[in-house]
């Protein structure tokens, strides 16, 4: 064994022994309530397709057209020769969505992330973040060179305290000579919590303070709202944030990421974003099925399958908390603390034929580790009950609290 193969086991070891370790399983059945997984067909509470559109028969059809018409692959980047007539169907229909002047389409969310903060913000920048924010925007903020800041999660005080610093101690000019600028990051539904961020507060305060705001739609979009955009949509403050971001691969059911907003933010990110610039375009079968994905969301359909997911959400907290109350999202954490018990927890399930992973360290922070349940609107009652029963084995609830530590 070479020194370089030696060292990597060594790491690979520590990573056992913290409860850390992590390997891909292959998954021989589309997306659905039932996954088929090695010999076992198990209920899944896993995915983030929240309206169960990724095995719907529209974007298999949609998918399937594309390919027949513009082939497997796109060939090169937009900028070259690879900006098909479905990428550019599937921007026109986003900012309609959306209620943007204009939408760009990325080859994920990691990508739009990257590519848009590293293009807004430079050195005498400053980006403020929320504490849970997903990687994505730490590592775009750490790579845009900007002073990066992060506020207690959900905290509006400790928000405008960073807000009246950045506006004392950034740099009166970049390197472009140009007026320092801040912007705010936000996810809307954050993704391994369930809770929402406070928008209107948020958006009260970047105006106050001539921030900039933009906010990660990725857990909302599909799910609020009127027309269901998204939980900007729905508190009634989208037009007051300037980047619009989300993905199109959860609830719309397809692959990719988005910037959605105004022109002038999609002409420039066109030019500057470098995660769009230097990357093959994406396969023109998913940008076509994420079109009809998000037609779907907007059809009566999607209204059904939207008011669906909502009611079995209803039921699943009902049975636990007040049976009046709302859960805030699609994604209710079993917290358990302790990386190994957690691990061993979502096995033991596993055994009963639950597929719902331990979410450990660096995607939660040490000793949060949990059971991150998501409902799909493709679920059933039924469903819920064997959910509930596997988990009152195992002295486990929706909400539960086991050993986690302060912040």
């Amino acid at each position: 064994m070479s020194g370089f193969e030696s060292e990597l086991r060594s790491r690979l070891d520590s990573l056992r022994h913290q409860g850390l370790y992590r390997e891909l399983r292959q998954v021989d059945s589309p997306q659905s309530p039932r996954v088929r997984i090695g010999e076992q067909t198990l209920l899944s509470f896993a995915s983030n397709d929240y309206l169960g559109l990724a095995n719907h028969p529209e974007l298999k059809e949609a998918a399937i057209r594309a390919v027949e018409q513009f082939g497997a692959g796109s060939g090169a980047s937009r900028l070259i020769c690879g900006s098909l007539a479905p990428h550019q169907e599937l921007e026109e229909t986003l900012a309609a969505f959306k209620g943007t002047k204009a939408a760009l389409a990325f080859c994920s969310g990691y990508a739009a992330a990257v590519g848009t903060i590293c293009a807004l913000m430079r050195p005498g920048d400053c980006i403020i973040l929320d504490k849970l924010v997903h990687a994505c925007i730490v590592d775009a903020a750490r790579l845009s060179g900007a002073k990066m800041r992060v506020f207690r999660h959900n905290d509006m005080p400790d928000l405008q305290r960073l807000l009246e610093w950045a506006n004392t101690h950034t740099s009166e000019k970049t390197q472009e000579n140009s007026s320092s600028h801040i912007l705010v990051v936000t996810e809307s539904v954050f993704s391994m919590d369930g809770d929402q961020a406070p928008l209107r507060q948020i958006v009260e305060l970047k105006n106050q303070h001539n921030a900039w705001l933009m906010v990660d739609e990725a857990h909302a979009t599909g799910l609020y709202g009127s027309n269901r955009r998204g939980l900007a949509e729905e508190l009634g403050v989208s037009h007051q944030i300037e980047v619009q971001m989300g993905t199109l691969g959860k609830a719309v059911g397809a692959s990719g990421g988005y910037i959605c907003g105004p022109k002038a933010l999609i002409d420039y990110l066109i030019n500057r974003a470098r995660s769009f610039i230097f990357s093959t375009a994406p396969v023109p079968a998913a940008a076509a099925a994420a079109t009809a994905g998000l037609r779907l969301i907007q059809s009566g359909q999607g209204e059904e399958r939207c008011s669906a997911l909502w009611r079995l959400l209803s039921n699943l907290v009902a049975h636990e908390h007040n049976p009046e109350a709302k859960p805030p999202s699609a994604i209710i954490p079993i917290h358990i603390g302790d990386e190994n018990q957690a691990l061993e927890a979502g096995n033991t399930l596993r055994e009963a034929g639950i597929f719902l992973p331990a979410i450990r360290y660096p995607t939660v922070g040490r000793g949060r580790a949990r059971l991150r349940l998501s409902l799909t609107a493709s679920h059933s009652i039924r469903d819920l009950d064997v959910l509930r029963a596997s988990l009152a084995e195992l002295g486990l609830k929706v909400g539960t609290v086991q050993n986690e530590p302060e912040e």
